[in-house]
């Protein structure tokens, strides 16, 4: 069995990413995102890169260091109101943007790991978003078409994995980790938890290892919360 575990995130992506490359990159707000994978992407100076991501993290935090260091190139993405740099970038002329319905964009990664290249879709008709596309009626009710999206590399987080690859992911977490893990050409993992091949139960896996080329092993991520809101104690 091919050893898929890598020592530090830095290793796992050594020989794998490069200057201008697409990455797709798991995630929703900050909940489920490769912390240690981005950092490491960071740390290893690579540039030109189109981001493929719900969103873009936060000012200093996700993908929001990678735009402070300005190794996004172009980012397709859902949500991008979190973070102030991305908006004076992108409205400088700095950065190149592809907007996406959340629901289109879900879709667009899960056809390109299914090797679907198109698809239809009524989200969208009518609007900007249609500007440019290919547009059908079918059974009198209009759609567009969307293309599909895959990566040269995926950096999912997942919750748990064996030494094969196969992922748990906790929650809400899970988010467009899956997706992003199967438009990737390669897919590597961030995990809090790795355990032996057969500690799993084969019918809660999530993602199968098929999928996975890299492991790596990030036990007390940080888990930053986007947004604290709480109610102030009413005096009693």
């Amino acid at each position: 069995m091919q050893n898929k575990l890598f020592a530090t995130a830095a290793s796992a992506l050594e020989g794998v990413v490069a200057d201008g490359q697409t990455l797709a990159v798991g995630g929703f707000g900050l909940c489920g995102i490769p912390e240690a994978l981005i950092a490491a992407l960071r740390d290893s100076g690579v540039k030109n890169l189109t981001a493929i991501s719900n969103n873009a993290g936060v000012d200093g935090f996700g993908l929001g260091q990678l735009l402070e260091t300005r190794q996004i190139r172009k980012m397709i993405s859902s949500y991008v109101g979190e973070n102030k740099e991305f908006e004076r970038q992108f409205l400088a002329g700095e950065l190149e943007l592809e907007f996406n319905p959340q629901g289109t964009l879900a879709e667009r990664l899960r056809a390109g790991g299914a090797g679907i290249p198109a698809f239809f879709t009524a989200t969208g008709y009518g609007t900007v978003v249609a500007e440019g596309k290919e547009t059908r009626e079918f059974n009198g009710k209009h759609y567009v078409m969307e293309t599909a999206l895959t990566a040269d590399v995926s950096l999912v987080k997942a919750w748990k994995a064996d030494a094969s690859g196969n992922l748990l992911f906790r929650k809400t977490a899970r988010n467009f980790n899956p997706a992003c893990a199967m438009a990737g050409k390669v897919c590597v993992v961030e995990v809090e938890e790795l355990v032996e091949v057969g500690a799993l139960d084969p019918d809660q896996i999530h993602l199968p290892g098929i999928y996975v080329d890299r492991i790596v092993v990030n036990a007390t991520p940080e888990k930053r919360i986007e947004q604290r809101t709480v109610r102030q104690e009413e005096n009693r």
